[in-house]
């Protein structure tokens, strides 16, 4: 079942909905003064909120984004992954390691 991300004039709901009608249906059963705003099927069946976006954490890149990034670059390749946040972000091999690896359980 698909994961859709729906703006409303008050809330960011994330919701999974066999389509975009049941996604607006569960929007108003649950805000039913809410008008949607924008609606987006998710690429992924998972949700990820970087908490440095958010302003919960100091560091100025992204996490997630630099190691999706070396997934992508490595076409999915663990070890080669690994190795390139370690040379993108001069992070040790057990922190490259955990981002890569849980970036991996989400669906990169």
């Amino acid at each position: 079942m698909p994961l859709y991300e729906v703006e409303t004039d008050s809330h960011i709901i994330i919701t999974w909905a066999e389509d975009e009608h049941a996604a607006k249906l569960v929007v108003k059963e649950a805000y039913p003064s809410d008008q949607v705003i924008r609606m987006t099927k998710r690429p992924r069946d998972t949700w990820v909120i970087s908490k440095s976006v958010l302003g919960l954490t100091p560091q100025s890149a992204d996490v997630c984004s630099v190691a999706r990034d070396c997934l992508s670059k490595s076409s999915g390749d663990k070890v080669h992954a690994i190795r390139l946040y370690m040379h993108e972000t001069g992070s040790d091999l057990e922190k490259a390691r955990r981002v890569i690896e849980s970036n991996m359980v989400m669906g990169w």
